[in-house]
This record gives structure tokens, sequence and C-alpha cells, in this order.
């Protein structure tokens, strides 16, 4: 794709990656690590439950795992653009529609690869 046609999508890109890190910055306290994020967060509640607790912790860090599984999509997917291989599945080199591209900039797959991927990585 040309640069003409990639830059509306690396634009949505950088917008979409500047917002996940700051979701990430606010779940891990700033610049602390997730586990202290979230024993200063916990910590000082002791009025709830335990299992409440450890649910609210287990929230945290899956809505930690999977907006750093959505960035690192991201971040790929600008690498894409800067070696010319945007818009092209990574897995059978189809051109994948812009369509599908403008729903999610970030997918590295057309829709038939994509399809069989989540099937084989079932869990």
């Amino acid at each position: 794709m040309s640069t003409q046609i990639t830059a509306p999508f690396k634009k949505q890109l950088v917008e979409q990656r500047s917002t996940l890190l700051a979701q990430l910055a606010g779940l891990r306290g700033g610049t602390m690590g997730r586990a202290q994020a979230s024993d200063e967060h916990f910590g000082g509640q002791k009025e709830d439950s335990r299992a409440q607790l450890e649910t609210e912790r287990e929230l945290e860090f899956t809505l930690d795992a999977r907006e750093s599984t959505e960035l690192d999509a991201v971040e790929a997917a600008l690498r894409r653009i800067e070696d010319g291989s945007y818009g092209v599945c990574t897995d059978c080199g189809a051109d994948i529609p812009a369509a599908r591209l403008h729903a999610a900039p970030e997918t590295p797959r057309c829709i038939a690869c994509q399809g069989k991927f989540e099937l084989a990585h079932r869990a």
C-alpha cells in the first residue's frame, strides 16, 4: 500500500496506541509495576471481603493483559506500515480488504486466515 493510502490507518493506530498507553499507565499506577499498583490500590480496603478484593485484582490484571496484547498488535501494525507490508495478510499474502482495516486497523490477517487462527488457538 502506498503512503497516501496508509496515512489514515497510521493516524488511527497512533491515536489507538496513545489511548492504550494512557489506560495501561492508569492501571499500573503510572511508573510503578502492575503488582505494586494493585497492592497500593487494594491494600487499604479492609472493609471489603477478601473474595471481592481478589476478584477486582484479577479483573485489573486481565484488563492489563488485554490492553498489553492490543498494544502489541498496534505496534506490529505500525511496523508493517513502515516496512511496506501493511494491508497484506501475514498468513496467506492476500490483500486485506480496506473495510476490514477500517474496522480493525491493527489486524494482521484476512478474515479467512483469522478464522483459521482462532480455531487453532482456542483454549
